[in-house]
Formats: structure tokens, C-alpha cells, sequence
């Protein structure tokens, strides 16, 4: 068999002598944006500028409306967005049909927000895919072991109605307590559609055709979850 040659590691075509610059480059040559800073003369509406320069209107309202949490008007999304009221309405009513925004009729109008659930099932989706689940489940419930024996209580909330005066240090624990607790949850339901995902991944061998067995890919040698 014939070695295939290695690809190389530059580009395939260099500039010719004559395309190549008098003087050397430097750093002060390199302009990283796309819009003249000279125009603008507050910071924020530069950047603004440059955001709407290096996105489409579509990836702009996404991202607003991933920001927001509590239910705003298409106009408002609209111009935080730097898109036209017509475009914001239609890009969000999209999106709601999918799922991932949440409309609400008011009295005044049509409200939108992102929908909490599509998000956390994305959050959960994606964390299934991770290599170091079970790794990370183990480091939680280690803080989680941790916190209990601290504090000699089996959650926060134990922590917080007791008579004890808690102190900035100790409430900053609840936080981080509540925090770990939540993400464990997120982890457990994960480490849950990583399994089915894998026992719903099955394969008929060649000799059970006729019986109709069918074997399961090994998960590989990964802990029952606890």
C-alpha cells in the first residue's frame, strides 16, 4: 500500500514577491473591527455597531431573547436587538412555535420570554453527551457530602430555619449548596437519557434474524446511578 502524502500544514498557495508588502507588518497595521471607531463617540454604540456588523438579525434576536427572563414586547426586543419591530415579531412568533420562546396576551400586547423548560432539556441534552458525567455526578455529591457533614444538616433549608444566626460565609454556603443541589438533578436526569439513549441503540446480530433477538450496545462499564 502506497504512503498517501502528510497535508501540509500551510496554505496551498503564498503570495509572490510582488504581493508582498514594502514594509513588514506590525501589530498597529491590524484593525480586529469592522467599523470605524472614529464615527462613534460613546463606547456602547460602537460596540453595538460592531455587533450588528458581525451578526444576522436572526442571531441577534436569539441572543436577546436567551437574556430575558422576565416577558417583554417585540418592540423592546426589537430595538435592543437593532432589528425592525416587524422582523423582532415574526423571528419571536417562530420561535415560540418551536418551543423555545413562551408568548403571553396582555392587555397591552403580546409578551415574550424564553421558555426555562426548552432550555434546561437543551442543558440536559447536551450534558448527556459529556465524557465525565459520571465524573461530575461524584464531584457534586462529594460537595453535596460535604456541606451535610459541615453543617450537620441534610439540606439548606434545615440550615435556614434553625436558630442559628447564620453569618455572610455560612449564607454564602446555602447558595452554593442550593447550587450543587440543583445541578446534581440536572446531572442525574441526564446520566437517565444517556442510558436510554444507549438501550434504545440496538442492533439485530446476523444469527437472530429469525428469532427477532436483538442484542444491546454496550453502555460500557459505567456505575448504576445513585
Amino acid at each position: 500500500m502506497t504512503d498517501e502524502p502528510s497535508p501540509p500544514d500551510g496554505p496551498d498557495e503564498f503570495p509572490t514577491e510582488e504581493e508582498l508588502p514594502d514594509e513588514p507588518v506590525t501589530v498597529d497595521d491590524i484593525d480586529p473591527f469592522t467599523v470605524d471607531d472614529d464615527d462613534f463617540e460613546d463606547i456602547d454604540d460602537f460596540a453595538a455597531a460592531e455587533w450588528k456588523n458581525e451578526t444576522t438579525a436572526d442571531e441577534r434576536i436569539r441572543t436577546v431573547i436567551n437574556r430575558t427572563t422576565i416577558p417583554k414586547s417585540a418592540g423592546d426586543i426589537a430595538e435592543t436587538a437593532q432589528v425592525s419591530e416587524t422582523k423582532a415579531r415574526a423571528t419571536l412568533n417562530k420561535l415560540a412555535e418551536e418551543g423555545i420562546v413562551r408568548s403571553q396576551q396582555t392587555d397591552s400586547g403580546k409578551l415574550y420570554g424564553r421558555n426555562p423548560e426548552w432550555h434546561l432539556l437543551k442543558q440536559i441534552n447536551q450534558l448527556a453527551g459529556s465524557e465525565t458525567l459520571v465524573d461530575q455526578i461524584q464531584r457534586v455529591k462529594q460537595e453535596l457530602t460535604e456541606y451535610k457533614a459541615k453543617y450537620d444538616a441534610t439540606d439548606p433549608e434545615e440550615l435556614l430555619i434553625s436558630d442559628k444566626e447564620l453569618t455572610q460565609n455560612e449564607l454564602d454556603d446555602v447558595s452554593h449548596w442550593r447550587t450543587a443541589e440543583r445541578e446534581l438533578s440536572h446531572l442525574r436526569a441526564a446520566y437517565r437519557l444517556k442510558e436510554a439513549k444507549e438501550q434504545g441503540s440496538t442492533v439485530t446480530e446476523p444469527g437472530d434474524r429469525q428469532t427477532g433477538t436483538q442484542t444491546t450496545t454496550p453502555a460500557g462499564n459505567q456505575p448504576p446511578l445513585q
